[in-house]
Order: C-alpha cells, then structure tokens, then sequence
C-alpha cells in the first residue's frame, strides 16, 4: 500500500510544481508583453519625430526635374 501512495503524493507535487511554474510563466509573458507595447509606442513615438524633424529639411533640397 506504500508505495501506491507514494506514486500519488509524488504524482500531486509534480503537478503543483508544474501548476507553480505555468504561473510563473504566464507573469513574465504578460510583463513582457507590456515591455513590448512600451518599446513599440517609444518607436512610433520617435518615428513621428524624426519624420517632423525631417519635413523642413526636406522641403529646402534642391530639385531636379
């Protein structure tokens, strides 16, 4: 009978420490998942800056044509 129960007490721990680490998991890809969204609205942020910088500069190049 002893060892049966074994089997289930260490069947329950694998499983608790596989539920522990899935949430662990899924913490860290929502942090990055922010991290991400912060990183993306910092570029546009910094594209539509550069594109404004870049207008009068553009605008006073000769032309050919």
């Amino acid at each position: 009978m002893f060892w049966p129960m074994l089997a289930i007490a260490l069947g329950f721990c694998g499983t608790a420490v596989l539920g522990v680490l899935a949430v662990r998991v899924f913490a860290e890809v929502r942090r990055l998942s922010r991290e991400v969204a912060e990183a993306s609205r910092r570029i546009t942020r910094a594209a539509e800056d550069l594109e404004r910088a870049a207008t009068p500069l553009a605008a006073q190049l000769p032309r050919e044509g």
